[in-house]
Formats: C-alpha cells, structure tokens, sequence
C-alpha cells in the first residue's frame, strides 16, 4: 500500500510499503482522511521522543471498517465509517478508575505506538478496540469534518477546565488551527468578547473567518497594553495560550483580569518551559494558571456532536485538501504556515 514514511527530520515522502498486520481481536481500516496536527509538524521537523524513525505518522483519522480479527469483540461492524482518535487509556491506573481519562498515567497513541493514518490502511489493536477513543460517525459526514474532531475534543476539554461561559472576555494568544478552534468553541459557550493574538497577518486573516471581536498583532502592537485598552483595563475572564511560544504564558498572566483563569494549552520546547512569570501577579489578583492536555472519550463524543450539527463551523478550520499522494506539497503548505488544517485522501 502508499504510505507516509519519516525517515529523519526534513526527511520523508509516499512510499509503497507492506499492508498493516492485523491482530485477531483488532479491526483494519480503510482511511477515508487523515488530517495534519501540529505535533506532526514538529515531527516532520525536527522528530518526536515517542516515535522510533522510519515511521508512518498520522494520527487525526477517519475510516471504514473493512475487516475484523478473528477474536473480535467491538461495537462496530464491516462498512461502518469511524472517527478515530489516538490516545489510548490504559482502563486500570487510578485516575482511569476514576473516570478523569485524560490523567492517565499509562496511555499510548495510535501514531506512536502503532502506526498511523497517512496510508491507504490502517490495523486498529485490540487496545484502541477497547480503551481508545474511537465512534462511528453517519455516513453522510465529510470524512475531513470527521478526521478534525480530535483536536476539538482537547479544545473542549480545556474550556470545561477553564469554565469558559456566557459573558466572559476571553483572549486566545496563537492564531493557528488551535487558535481557530478555541475561538469558535468560547463563541459557541456564549463568550462576550474573543480576541486573538499572534505575530503573523496571515494567521491571523485566516482567523478572521472564525469572527473573532478583534485581532491584534502583537509583532506590532504591545498585547498587555492593547487588552488593556479593549477590556477598559480590567483584563480577560480567560486567558488561551494556543502557541509553543515562552513569551504567551508571561504575557497570559500579565493581560488576565482579577479571578481569572488562564489555560496552559500550548506546551513549551524542551529546555524553554520555566519563562519567567511573575508569580505575584496570580498571587495578588487570585488567578487560576490551568494546564490542559489530551481529552477523555466524552469530549471526543462532543466533538463529533458538534461537527455533525450546524453548530461549528468546521469548513472553514479547513483550508487545504490534497490527495495522499502529494503528501510533500501539503505538508510544504502547513509548514510554511500558509494554511490551517490540511487534510489529506489516501483513496484520492
């Protein structure tokens, strides 16, 4: 089959490569779509701590059931159409037994562990069929909606964190995909007033489609000042740092108004995560600094609520679509930053 295959950093492309191996109690999928996160990017980049290279990455997946093991015992059949996410729970550590999914102390991904979504197949094991995060979607829901709601399931999961609701002021520093996504998410939760920062006009035209009240640009104009200004000096209910960027997170305490809530969203890179933030302003004006990462199975049933509904308008997170094989022209494109979310068509 054609697959993507990342040999070393800056270095990857289709390749014809074996079918997937499937385990008796695993299922094979034919991938519909596959979308590009930002960790691939990083991937691509410079490569990831929990992927051994050569590898076939991918992990935003929409699929069709087109065989089942042997000793299969899942919910869905041959021909059904799936949402497939990556992370898979370990079912038995204290926070899984708990139900706080997203803690889990021993989860794997599908991308990491197993190989990924950029080919025309992938073999789901037994683990994911059982403790993963994976729906059937109706068959009528474009495969690129479908391969985009596992980002919108960890933005969910961090706005319940944050309690973003009606009235709120809310900022989300990262115009990227992410950014796009939190701002239409506070809009639909009833925030007041979203503002979006980031230090490139592109993303932050391309952010414009998600109306946010305004952008700024902060390679141009000072962000704690310009929040200042467009909050009458009170500063943001909530804080959305959306971008690898140390800066964001000093600045995120600085701009959030008395009480309110920041949400760590983006991590920072190795050796770059301690930035400085003046912890007297969260001690003096009783803020709440809140880390967010992955989501648990309900946020993902949410997040294919929401794409199947006229609810969020997830077209517009989806700037780019290009067939499998011309892997290398869109990753170029997302790259480059001169796109959103780029979904590729392995059956294109």
């Amino acid at each position: 089959m054609k697959a993507v295959v990342v040999h070393a950093p800056m270095n990857f492309g289709v390749e014809d490569v074996p079918e997937p191996q499937m385990q008796p109690a695993g299922m094979l999928l034919k991938v519909d779509a596959c979308a590009l996160c930002g960790s691939d990017l990083r991937t691509l980049r410079s490569g990831h701590r929990k992927v051994t290279l050569p590898w076939i990455i991918g992990h935003e997946i929409a699929g069709t059931v087109v065989e089942l093991g042997a000793d299969y015992a899942g919910p869905w059949g041959v021909g059904e159409r799936l949402a497939v996410a990556p992370v898979v729970y370990c079912g038995v550590c204290d926070f899984c037994q708990d139900g706080r999914y997203a803690l889990c102390e021993n989860y794997k991904e599908i991308a990491q562990i197993w190989p990924g979504g950029f080919a025309e197949t992938i073999a789901i094991p037994p683990e994911a069929v059982q403790h993963g995060t994976i729906r059937a979607v109706p068959r009528h829901i474009d495969p690129a909606f479908v391969a985009v709601t596992e980002p919108i399931s960890s933005c969910i999961h961090a706005q319940e964190k944050g309690q973003v609701g009606l009235g709120d002021t809310v900022v989300i520093i990262g115009a990227g995909p992410v950014g796009c996504i939190h701002t239409a998410l506070a809009r639909t939760k009833g925030a007041d007033k979203i503002y979006i920062a980031d230090i490139v006009d592109e993303r932050l035209e391309m952010a414009e489609a998600f109306a946010p009240d305004a952008t700024i640009n902060v390679a141009k104009t000072d962000l704690v000042a310009e929040v200042r200004r467009l909050t009458q000096g009170k500063g943001a209910d909530v804080v959305i740092t959306a971008t690898p960027a140390p800066i964001a997170q000093v600045q995120a305490v600085e701009i959030a108004r008395k009480g309110g809530r920041i949400l760590l969203f983006g991590g920072l890179p190795a050796g770059k995560s301690k930035p400085g933030i003046d912890t007297n302003i969260i001690h003096y004006n009783g803020l709440h600094l809140i880390g967010t990462t992955i989501f648990a199975p309900r946020h993902h049933r949410l997040a294919v609520k929401l794409v199947t509904s006229a609810q969020f308008p997830v077209d517009k997170l989806i700037t780019h679509r290009f067939p499998l094989s011309d892997f290398v022209k869109g990753a170029t494109v997302a790259l480059e930053g001169k796109a959103l979310k780029v979904v590729f068509f392995p059956g294109s």
